[in-house]
């Protein structure tokens, strides 16, 4: 349900539901899916949400909640960076507004963590918060208290003090430590989700660039009405970057199957944030990395990635017949997996992280 990560951007994972099921393009080497089939048999925690297909693992669209799970973050007395679901999605169609709430109000009296919740589905998160405004008393002590677990530590907001051992934060939204963000694989990704994502009240909007399948022009203008009503002129709209976004995450596919990154695509949005002031966080390049990233001469056969146009061509190639022959050298980039490909970009590490408003 919980545990520390080896998720460079978070310390642990914290997750209140288990399933999920796929939505673009980003979900198709699912890593969730992987470790769920793991402990998918009779007994075990995603029995049932879980199933081998011809392609390898993927979700059956059941979705189940953890009500245990929500007493963990009461039990971490050390402040530390919480990655909500990661092996679901809290915006779920499946998941009831109701227990979406209940994770808020977890997170909303123990801000000494921070908390990351990454979703792809944006469109249901505006439904969320529109639900909590229109719904009277969502957030009132009474109702949260009565969609606690009986073994949840929970006291009301009006009788939390640190004395108490409690971060009192209150119902009002944006909490400071709770940080919203959607999953970006691609540009079409990015204008469905974006504006919705600027949409909801959070402390830092983020962007996770994972797995990055396309460049990702991040300077281009908000949808809105590009006319002023009164004098007919146009209206400048500000770029999505310009807009709330307060932290990028970017990196290349991992896994069986990993599709490339173009090193060209991380470099330009790292430069896209580097010029509007937004830290930017360079994940990894997953199995895929340019010459430079591999080192020395070829020792072994190498499964090799050229762009051209707007599509990868594959091909492999061997040091026999090649003496000499060095990562640097014509292909764009190589299949040497994920560790010796590494995080570094351009010959550095990007470590970035926002600051809450």
């Amino acid at each position: 349900m919980s545990q520390n990560s080896k998720i460079e951007w978070t310390d642990m994972v914290w997750n209140p539901l288990r399933g999920c099921s796929r939505v673009s393009q980003g979900c198709t080497h699912c890593y969730a899916e992987r470790v769920a089939m793991r402990f998918s048999g009779a007994g075990q925690p995603y029995h049932k949400l879980v199933q081998m297909t011809s392609q390898g693992p993927k979700w059956t669209g059941k979705v189940r909640t953890v009500p245990e799970a929500l007493a963990a973050p009461f039990g971490w007395a050390k402040p530390r960076r919480v990655f909500v679901n990661s092996m679901s999605d809290l915006f779920h169609e499946s998941v009831p507004f109701e227990f979406i709430a209940s994770v808020f109000a977890v997170m909303s009296v123990t801000t000494r963590h921070t908390y990351q919740v990454l979703t792809k589905r944006p469109e249901r998160m505006v439904e969320f918060f529109k639900w909590v405004k229109d719904g009277e008393g969502v957030f009132d002590d009474d109702a949260i208290s009565s969609r606690m677990p009986k073994d949840i530590p929970w006291v009301p907001h009006h009788h939390n003090t640190r004395r108490g051992g409690y971060d009192n934060c209150g119902p009002g939204f944006p909490y400071e430590n709770v940080w919203l963000g959607v999953s970006v694989e691609d540009q079409r990704a990015a204008d469905e989700r974006i504006p919705l994502l600027l949409k909801v009240p959070a402390a830092v909007h983020f962007l996770s660039v994972e797995p990055m399948l396309g460049p990702v022009d991040l300077e281009r203008p908000m949808p809105g009405p590009d006319l002023d009503q009164g004098s007919g002129a146009k209206i400048c709209q500000p770029w999505y970057i310009q807009s709330g976004i307060d932290w990028v995450i970017c990196g290349g596919e991992s896994g069986p199957g990993a599709r490339p990154m173009h090193p060209d695509w991380a470099r330009d949005l790292r430069d896209q944030c580097a010029e509007a002031k937004v830290p930017f966080f360079f994940k990894q390049f997953g199995e895929w990395a340019p010459g430079e990233n591999c080192g020395g001469p070829l020792k072994r056969t190498e499964q090799v990635a050229h762009w051209f146009g707007d599509q990868w061509c594959f091909s492999t190639l061997t040091p026999s017949g090649s003496v000499g022959m060095h990562y640097d050298d014509e292909p764009t980039v190589y299949r040497v997996g994920k560790r010796t490909a590494g995080r570094h970009l351009d010959g550095r590490t990007h470590d970035e992280f926002p600051e809450a408003k």
